[in-house]
């Protein structure tokens, strides 16, 4: 049985089909939400699409999906903000930045998880080929606070930039 904090952290349903709602797909996306957890997204995402899944509680991980045969380009996930006690946020951004066949990410994330997109972490990403394009900003009660829907892609953003450097 999972835990109150599993069940405390899944995206609100209503939350998942509103952010569907205003993503235009096209016929031929294939669609991968990696951290299922309650499937809100995945079964906020149209039938019609081709969409995957995998999450950790049913024994089904990221790392192991088939990304060569399948090849999902659009990610839809609040992904798990620590993972063995560690933020995990830029370093799952990172891993799905170096799968090549993705060109949208729609990433949902807490100020704490946005935060720790340093400008040196966004080089990087960028060096891979990522890019943010858009940010949508969310009330969700059930959290207590403001939360981001980040929304990467393989095209450059000119309004988008990160200073590496430390004022005193």
């Amino acid at each position: 049985m999972k835990d109150d904090t599993y069940y405390l952290h899944q995206t609100p349903k209503s939350l998942c089909i509103d952010i569907i709602n205003n993503i235009v797909f096209k016929d031929d996306d294939i669609i991968y939400e990696p951290f299922a957890g309650e499937n809100n997204f995945y079964d906020a995402i149209p039938n019609n699409l081709n969409k995957h899944r995998t999450e950790i509680e049913d024994g089904l991980c990221y790392k192991s999906f088939d990304y060569e045969n399948i090849k999902p380009n659009v990610i839809i996930t609040n992904p798990p903000f620590k993972i063995n006690g560690k933020n995990a946020f830029y370093d799952i951004m990172l891993y799905f930045a170096k799968i090549n066949s993705i060109t949208d990410m729609y990433i949902l994330c807490s100020s704490y998880c946005y935060d720790s997109l340093t400008p040196k972490r966004m080089k990087t990403l960028n060096e891979n080929n990522l890019y943010i394009n858009a940010i949508t900003i969310y009330n969700v009660k059930k959290w207590s606070g403001r939360y981001k829907m980040i929304h990467l892609t393989r095209n450059y953003n000119k309004s988008f930039k990160y200073v590496n450097k430390i004022f005193e």
